[in-house]
């Protein structure tokens, strides 16, 4: 199964994965990305689409005490890991139910890394780390932000080892107008958004299904 990214969006990967289960499928690997990392994550550790809806409910985002203070950015992404330890109480990739693939971008010389060993936590943090809103997040000698950066779609890092593949992606592309392009803010993320959207599509042939709901931008309109 992979999970893309998609900001808040990601909160429909909860959904795919009820379907799922009511018609008794479980992956046997995951791939995610960003918010599709934090799902990726709390799945393959054993929690059930309940539980996941439930943490998502309760983490608070914008918290004033997780305002970053000396770093580049306005949420300290790092200050979320009591958050987590409390779903992933062992830190570490080897003590996961189904085996996870995700990536983050190191966001000083712009390579990407695929984390599947090792540390857990601080990976699913820097794969989630949105530039500009969250703080990189320090991984040895490296400092990473989010991984739908550079792989949105990380179907590439499991397709080898799946006979059956299933794509969850939350982030469909909408036409705009010129009127919704107020301000060079919006430029940028609609430009972010096309780059974005071709690479992803290109992946989709990976895939035996792909599930993307087309109404999912109106949903979510404004995060």
């Amino acid at each position: 199964m992979v999970l893309s990214g998609g900001g808040v969006r990601g909160i429909a990967h909860i959904c795919a994965i009820k379907a799922l289960e009511e018609k008794d499928i479980y992956p046997t690997h995951i791939a995610g990305t960003s918010a599709g990392a934090i799902v990726g994550a709390l799945y393959a550790a054993g929690h059930g689409w309940q539980e996941i809806l439930n943490f998502f409910k309760i983490i608070q985002l914008f918290s004033i005490d997780k305002y970053a203070r000396s770093k580049p950015g306005f949420v300290d992404a790092e200050k979320f890991h009591d958050s987590f330890a409390k779903y992933l109480p062992v830190d570490d990739f080897g003590a996961l139910k189904t085996p996870l693939y995700i990536t983050a971008t190191n966001i000083l010389d712009g390579t990407l890394k695929v984390f599947h060993r090792g540390e857990l936590i601080r990976v699913v943090m820097a794969s989630a780390a949105f530039p500009g809103v969250f703080t990189p997040v320090k991984i040895d000698d490296g400092y990473y932000s989010d991984g739908g950066i550079l792989n949105n779609f990380p179907s590439d890092l499991i397709k080898m080892y799946c006979d059956l593949l299933i794509g969850v992606y939350v982030n469909p592309f909408k036409k705009v107008k010129i009127q919704d392009l107020k301000h060079s803010y919006s430029i940028i993320e609609q430009a972010y958004k096309i780059r974005m959207t071709k690479e992803s599509l290109d992946k989709f042939e990976d895939c035996d299904l792909v599930v993307s709901p087309k109404d999912l931008p109106d949903i979510f309109q404004g995060f």
